[in-house]
């Protein structure tokens, strides 16, 4: 690079010094001449006053003569050179050679001649002096030279001063530059200078720095942007969404391959589709078009959520379930420059949703409303009955025989039953009537806008219908009975409670009478009276169990074999009033049977006993005290679990434990009975199968229970002395048991006479009346 700023510097600066030099001549010369002029005036002057006093004084020619020459011979004079011509009395005077280059100046002169004082005379003379164009060429000639050597002089200077102050910072500056533009990105600026180059070189070299910084913060943001970008690009390709951005216009910049899919629309270069053309949405249920929010969204800067039950259309023409949203793009300035629309296939959560939705009102087995939703009709129909506008009424339909067949054939076999009974069910009743399984065995049929009388036919009609239909599964075919309890709904009903309890009642009542019958609840029913009584006992039941009002009495055991060494009892729960009066157990236990009570009394009666025994522990092993456990305990998964918790607690052992189950209550929960009784078992722990040859097929489950004692139904015992039938009965329970190492205990002994002939049939055990009442417990007592 050819260095032109500092020639060019020089070049101003000396041009402008000549300049200034020519101009100041000038001036200097304007300023001579004017001075020159002047001095020539004083000098004429001067010499014409010299003159006029020679000519006063000097009369004679020749002498005027003479001392002319002698005034021009004065330093002043011939300094100045002057020359001059006048006439005076006919003759002409002057000096020299008079060229024509002189400059003359024209005076007139005044004197008074010395021969003639009184009269004044004038002359003209012509003083010539020196041409002032002459001597200033001269000086002119000499300023020039001097002028010139002056600035000669100065521009080497000038051209030195400028090569160190300029020319040298301004060629290391020009180099650095050459080297950085040629990608030397090290080279930095000579900043060593105090100057002001010095400063420059250190402002670009801080500048050069703080670029090369910002570019490194630039080049590690982008690699970070990068970074990020792919990994966008990744989660965006990668995540189960569809993704659609757009421009404040609504074009479409970007779509996942989701949204591409979805959409049958793709994501190509140069492509200017509008979302509308892209994404089409329909309403679910109606199939009409549905306009996307994007404006609102933009206008607003606001996130859109899309209304529930929408479809996507396809480009081919299907459909999917979709939910979206449309959320604005902002700038860093808050400016909204787009918008994105996210959405997400949710068929399998649609139908995921309508199935639990189905699910939730629908039993899963017999495909009929389930009991909430059964119960949500019945609040509809209550409310439209307490208005007046409509009377309705509802069927508790409960299944006689359901747990033959489950437990005769399996739960798949009673599974079965229910669906073929929903079936024959639903064909009983009319259109717009809603029927529901309830629970188990129990089914509800809500008849609307149906008068009592009409209600009662069509239970009757479902009695005939269940009576007739027979199951059949593999080989073996089984007749189903149904009970029925009738109940109307009008505006006198209080509440949904009130009706599904009279209606429960109802149908209790209608099983109790003997089965396969339908009863209609009227509130004036005796059975319906004493069944309300029951009810009334839960709640003193509960209060009793909350007051700890429960308390344990023992009947004695008593073995005819003299040489038994244990001490066998029964324990039995009675309850006090609140003024402490005892209760009788046939006020009581039905109900808390009835209305699964008897779990929480069993439970009560398992820890009073356990804490008697560890509190009288000196008798462990040589006593065996007899529990009994209700239907309601042995379907409690949890039972076995509180009993063995119960007895480490306390820390007594289940050797000394007894549990007698009812025949009845073991076959109709035969599998949870058999696993219970097992587990006990092998912990050490008795059981007894009471009230046994009271049940319809008691020597065929006999063989499947770990049972160690038989207890004969008391209706036997107590006739046995006079009914050669009962004798016989327990004779061959005797018998049997004894075939099945089992001990036999009979109950209800009220007489010596029944004593001596069970002795001898070889009963093992007796109980009863004649051998001992039942008597509070006391610690030393057990």
């Amino acid at each position: 690079v050819t260095l032109q700023l500092p020639s060019k510097i020089a070049g101003i600066v000396f041009w402008g010094m000549v300049l200034v030099g020519l101009v100041v001549s000038v001036f200097q010369m304007q300023a001579l001449e004017v001075q020159l002029e002047r001095q020539h005036q004083i000098d004429a002057k001067l010499f014409v006053h010299e003159l006029e006093d020679i000519l006063e004084q000097s009369p004679k020619m020749d002498e005027i003569q003479a001392r002319i020459a002698d005034v021009l011979s004065q330093p002043q004079f011939v300094t100045s050179d002057i020359r001059y011509s006048f006439r005076y009395k006919g003759q002409v005077f002057q000096t020299g050679e008079l060229n024509q280059d002189r400059q003359v100046i024209y005076l007139t002169l005044s004197f008074h001649d010395a021969t003639n004082t009184l009269a004044e005379q004038t002359i003209d003379v012509s003083v010539y002096v020196p041409s002032i164009n002459r001597q200033l060429e001269t000086v002119r000639k000499n300023m020039l030279l001097s002028i010139g050597s002056v600035v000669l002089v100065f521009g080497l200077v000038l051209q030195q001063i400028l090569k160190r102050m300029l020319s040298r910072p301004f060629s290391s500056m020009v180099k650095s530059a050459e080297a950085f533009a040629e990608g030397n990105t090290k080279v930095r600026f000579d900043e060593s200078r105090a100057d002001e180059f010095g400063y420059l070189s250190g402002f670009i070299n801080r500048a050069l720095d703080s670029i090369f910084k910002h570019q490194q913060e630039l080049e590690h943001s982008r690699q970070e942007l990068a970074v990020e970008k792919e990994r966008a690009e990744v989660t965006l390709n990668s995540i189960m969404d569809g993704v659609i951005a757009v421009t404040a216009e609504g074009i479409v910049q970007y779509m996942n391959p989701v949204a591409e899919r979805l959409s049958g629309y793709k994501n190509e270069a140069g492509s200017q589709y509008h979302l509308d053309d892209v994404i089409t949405v329909l309403d679910e249920e109606s199939g009409k078009p549905i306009a996307l929010p994007l404006q609102s969204c933009l206008e607003n800067n606001d996130i859109e959520t899309l209304a529930d039950h929408l479809t996507l259309l396809h480009k081919e023409g299907d459909s999917v379930a979709i939910e979206a949203s449309l959320a604005p793009m902002c700038n860093d300035q808050g400016e909204v420059m787009g918008a994105v629309m996210v959405f997400q296939d949710v068929s399998h959560a649609r139908k995921l949703r309508h199935q639990l939705s189905f699910q939730a009102s629908h039993d899963a087995l017999t495909g009929l409303y389930n009991r909430r939703k059964f119960e949500e009709a019945l609040e509809g129909a209550l409310q439209s009955s307490q208005q007046g506008t409509s009377v309705h009424a509802l069927c508790y339909i409960d299944l006689d025989q359901f747990k033959v067949v489950n437990d005769t054939c399996g739960h798949m076999a009673g599974d079965e039953l229910l669906r073929q009974l929903a079936v024959q069910l639903d064909d009983c009743i009319r259109e717009g009537d809603t029927l529901a399984r309830l629970g188990g065995d129990e089914f509800g049929v809500l008849l609307e806008h149906c008068q009592l009388q009409q209600a009662a036919a069509i239970a009757e009609k479902i009695l005939k219908q269940v009576q007739s239909f027979r199951f059949v599964w593999n080989d073996k075919s089984f007749d189903i009975g149904a009970s029925i309890g009738v109940v109307d709904i009008n505006k006198t009903s209080a509440s949904l409670m009130s009706i599904l309890t009279a209606a429960d009642m109802a149908c209790y009542i209608a099983k109790e009478s003997g089965r396969n019958r339908v009863h209609i609840y009227e509130h004036s029913d005796e059975a319906m009276q004493d069944h309300q009584g029951q009810m009334r006992w839960v709640s003193r039941i509960n209060e009793a169990l909350k007051d700890d009002r429960l308390v344990l009495y023992q009947q004695p055991v008593v073995a005819l074999d003299q040489q038994y060494p244990h001490k066998h009892c029964e324990l039995l729960v009675r309850m006090k009033d609140k003024e402490g009066k005892l209760i009788s157990p046939n006020s009581f236990i039905p109900a808390a049977e009835r209305y699964n009570l008897m779990a929480k009394v069993d439970r009560w009666v398992i820890h009073q006993a356990f804490k008697l025994l560890s509190e009288n522990n000196q008798h462990a092993g040589a006593r065996l005290a007899a529990i009994n456990l209700s239907g309601n305990s042995l379907s409690d998964d949890d039972l076995l679990t509180y009993i063995v918790q119960i007895a480490e607690e306390t820390g007594i052992s289940l050797n000394d434990i007894c549990f007698e189950i009812t025949e009845t209550a073991a076959i109709g929960n035969l599998s949870k009975a058999l696993k219970f009784m097992t587990s006990l078992s092998d912990r050490g722990c008795k059981f007894a199968l009471d009230d046994f040859g009271s049940g319809l097929s008691s020597f065929a489950y006999l063989k499947n229970l770990p049972v160690d004692y038989l207890k004969i139904d008391g209706s036997f015992v107590r006739e046995v002395s006079r009914n050669r039938t009962d004798l016989a009965m327990v004779e061959a329970i005797t018998r049997l048991g004894h075939v099945m190492d089992m001990q036999i205990i009979a109950e209800w002994v009220e007489d010596e006479a029944t004593l001596q002939l069970l002795q001898k049939v070889g009963v093992d055990f007796v109980q009863g009346y004649y051998l001992g009442k039942p008597e509070q417990i006391t610690e030393q007592d057990i």
